[in-house]
């Protein structure tokens, strides 16, 4: 979900085009492949564009210290199995989770076209960022989807105090119809994504009480106490069973890491072993690709134009207040505070590439 920062600290804006091709260079400079560098530059920039700011360009760093130390694979390509006609297993081979997700994806696609539905288990992988750009690449391709990961321990089960479950973000979307924008919805089982707290952490920003607890289990607003914590899951035992079924799907179905083994992508300490399940399905299986997309602007007219509630100016579909700021953002640029930029430069320097081009 697209998020709007409370800080005050003055903002400098770089275009997309610019900010892909840095991310693509310091990728190529740290040994990624210039396919590679610009699938997983696409998808960084994708987040950013869309207001998902915790999962753009920002993840740069940490990326970049986990290929140093080995722990993730800079050179790694995904390896495909086909188990049936319609399901297919990737192994990641602890590359970018990215590259595993993509060609996931085009997989799942292919075999739905073919026979309706495809599915794919993705193991020994890594963060795919926001899991919006793959039920993206899906809608492109005129197909429904059912995105699935899990990630490092940050909740606990419903009713406990300790980490073990993964904030692990839920996707799904479907084309829209031939006048209203798509169905994309990417949420977190968690009051908010864990992202935001890490994002709250380098601007120097403070948190809502109600999204973590500190170590003593008290709500706090300072996100080094609350990652030292536990995050709120949304809804008690609703969003602690989200999180689980993410690991069922994700880890256990897959063979990749799960119950709290995951390792998370600002720990360069070793492999993330992560899971993903995907699925692509044919939304013309019982109705013609028209009639479908005409019942999805029904729906969509129907919920933005239901009666509102006091002091609300506007309903919006899901994935609708990203894809607005999408379009604004490509005309005005993504903002970045200094210190980001600062980061993101060093990365640079390292690797011997041009620094990002700003405006203020």
């Amino acid at each position: 979900m697209a998020e709007d920062s409370e800080s005050s600290e003055p903002r400098k804006y770089v275009s997309a085009p610019d900010a892909l091709e840095f991310v693509e260079n310091i990728l190529v400079g740290n040994g990624v492949s210039a396919e590679n560098a610009g699938i997983v530059a696409k998808c960084l920039i994708a987040a950013d564009l869309r207001g998902v700011d915790t999962h753009g360009m920002n993840r740069i760093p940490s990326y970049m210290a986990r290929v140093r130390n080995g722990v993730l694979d800079a050179t790694a390509c995904p390896g495909v199995t086909k188990i049936t006609p319609v399901v297919a297993q990737i192994d990641g081979r602890n590359g970018f989770g990215f590259l595993a997700a993509n060609r996931g994806m085009d997989v799942a696609v292919d075999m739905a076209r073919e026979f309706g539905i495809g599915m794919v288990s993705i193991k020994h992988s890594n963060h795919f960022g926001m899991s919006a750009w793959i039920v993206q690449q899906a809608i492109e391709a005129d197909m429904m989807s059912l995105v699935f990961t899990n990630s490092s321990p940050a909740l606990p089960p419903f009713g406990g105090k300790e980490k073990l479950l993964g904030v692990s973000p839920i996707a799904c979307g479907a084309p829209g119809g031939s006048r209203e924008k798509p169905f994309i919805l990417d949420m977190a089982p968690s009051v908010a994504a864990r992202g935001k707290i890490y994002k709250a952490r380098r601007r120097g920003e403070k948190i809502p009480l109600d999204w973590a607890l500190d170590s003593e289990g008290r709500p706090t607003d300072d996100p080094e106490a609350a990652l030292g914590g536990v995050m709120q899951p949304m809804g008690g035992p609703k969003g602690s069973g989200l999180a689980v079924m993410m690991d069922v799907f994700s880890g256990v179905f897959s063979g990749s890491a799960f119950a709290g083994h995951v390792t998370g992508p600002y720990d360069p300490s070793k492999q993330s072993d992560v899971g993903h399940f995907l699925v692509a399905i044919k939304p013309d299986l019982f109705m013609s690709l028209e009639d479908f997309r005409g019942r999805m602007d029904y729906l969509y007219q129907r919920v933005v134009g239901s009666d509102k509630a006091a002091g609300v100016d506007r309903i919006y579909f899901p994935g609708e207040i990203e894809q607005l700021r999408q379009e604004e953002r490509e005309k005005t640029g993504i903002p970045l505070v200094q210190a980001e930029i600062d980061a993101l430069n060093e990365e640079a320097r390292r690797v011997g590439k041009p620094f990002l081009r700003v405006k203020g």
